[in-house]
């Protein structure tokens, strides 16, 4: 049996029965990401002395039958956008690499549940790219099909989870960083409500005391009772009891997957409305619906309230750049420049305050109007990405265009689309491993639900996860 390949809880009742020790855990984790790291290379720097430290002391406690942790002797991979003590947090960037930083406030809740954190995993260069390479650590590869894309920001960390490198996973979500990556490699993930969990220690920028808008820490596993058990953990209080039922019998689902302005291959709606089929046969009440707000509306709000998170710790000459465009995109928009336009870029990019209070009202007016869709369905289901997993492309991103099974060819931006509603209003959103296209790679739903019922959407996502969704092992692991 492959222990590697059970679940977070699976691997701790296995630890608490005495099946295996924390330290054999551990070294079979090791030697996992050691046989994958020339063909996927999701763990880019460890902390082994430590880790080798802390596992046999763990099955010390255990043996002499004192309390451990909820998570005691269970091997863990961190993203490498969060802080941990003796390792790099560096976002990909060179400057951030030989920095010393303490624990995030997640890693010390996870330790101080018995977590061994062994490892960072890959990311992009300033967790700013839906694939998954920078310049110091190379190229992170999908284990369904290796010249793709895994996604980003947390591909490495989704690659970790999909392989049993690690059974559970923290990584960050402000452009669907955590949703993405899980839909691309099979695997679950959890968007916290906005504030819930906390970003101290979340790199970029470093040492920020103040939580950046719109960004949340979240989860990533291969069960929807994972997310929920490590939420626990790292949110520093229990989820509340859920008030939706987990038995998916007279569950009142919004289907949103029509929107004019949004692109959305035709393998992934087949894959979806094929899943909304089987919610149906389950006992739900499918119902479509249209975006609860206006697609439009909301994607000038997102665009201005994200780019200047993004674009305003640049380089000086960048900036200076952009400031010598704004009267040209001003121009632009007035001429109808769309929100993922070049103007609007520029718009976001240069935004004064008085632009990001336009944004944040126009934000707080439209939750109003989100908040009320939820007065008749329970959760909305929508796709995560246009697309499948996608081939590797490094090249500008002005260039990128993303392919669709049927010929057509969108733009790179397009997959901020989908992600966009439960980012701008700080919604909990639950990505679901629902199946494989026709092409044979992971398509994965979001389950998005009212702010502050995280637990509504977990128990969904569990009632789903082994009865009509659910993570499959990559092919060359499940041949294993």
């Amino acid at each position: 049996m492959d222990l590697l390949q059970l679940d977070g809880v699976g691997q701790l009742q296995a630890l608490q029965s005495g099946q295996v020790s924390a330290r054999e855990l551990l070294e079979a984790a090791v030697g996992r990401a050691d046989s994958l790291s020339a063909a996927l290379n999701a763990v880019v720097s460890r902390d082994l002395e430590r880790a080798r430290s802390e596992a046999p002391m763990i099955d010390d406690r255990r043996a002499r039958g004192e309390a451990v942790g909820r998570l005691a002797g269970l091997p863990m991979t961190i993203k490498d956008t969060i802080d941990v003590e003796g390792l790099p947090a560096s976002a990909g960037l060179a400057a951030l690499l030989n920095r010393t930083a303490d624990d995030a406030v997640v890693v010390r809740q996870v330790r101080a549940e018995g977590g061994v954190v062994w490892g960072k995993t890959n990311t992009p260069v300033n967790a700013a790219d839906w694939q998954t390479y920078n310049s110091l650590y190379g190229t992170t590869n999908n284990p369904w099909d290796p010249t793709r894309t895994p996604g980003g920001s947390s591909g490495g960390s989704a690659v970790a989870v999909a392989t049993g490198i690690t059974a559970i996973e923290i990584g960050a979500d402000i452009g669907g960083s955590l949703r993405i990556p899980a839909s691309f490699t099979g695997v679950f993930a959890h968007k916290p409500t906005y504030g819930l969990v906390s970003q101290r220690g979340l790199v970029p920028p470093p040492g920020f005391a103040a939580d950046l808008d719109l960004a949340v820490v979240g989860p990533m596993a291969r069960s929807a009772r994972d997310l929920r058990f490590l939420l626990d953990v790292i949110a520093g209080t229990p989820v509340a009891p859920s008030t939706t039922p987990t038995d998916l019998k007279g569950l009142m689902v919004g289907l949103w997957l029509d929107e004019p302005t949004f692109p959305l291959d035709g393998n992934v709606r087949a894959a979806v409305e094929a899943f909304a089929g089987r919610l149906a046969a389950s006992g739900a009440v499918v119902e479509a619906i249209p975006c609860p707000v206006d697609a439009v509306e909301l994607m000038f709000t997102y665009m201005m309230l994200l780019l200047p998170l993004t674009h305003g710790q640049g380089p000086l000459a960048e900036r200076a750049l952009y400031e010598t465009l704004r009267g040209p995109a001003l121009l632009a928009r007035a001429m109808g420049a769309g929100p993922l336009s070049w103007a609007q870029g520029i718009l976001g990019a240069t935004a004064r305050h008085g632009d990001w209070l336009k944004a944040d009202e126009a934000r707080a007016r439209m939750a109003r109007q989100v908040a009320t869709a939820f007065d008749r369905h329970d959760v909305i289901v929508a796709p995560v990405a246009p697309i499948t997993a996608f081939p590797h492309d490094h090249s500008p991103f002005v260039q990128r265009k993303l392919s669709c099974s049927d010929g057509r060819r969108i733009g790179y931006l397009e997959m901020m689309r989908w992600v966009a509603l439960a980012t701008v209003f700080g919604l909990p959103a639950t990505a679901v491993p629902i199946g494989l296209s026709a092409q044979g790679l992971p398509v994965g739903i979001q389950i998005i639900g009212p702010s502050g019922q995280d637990a509504r959407t977990l128990a969904v996502a569990e009632a789903i996860d082994g009865r009509i969704g659910g993570f499959q092992a990559p092919p060359r692991l499940s041949r294993k």
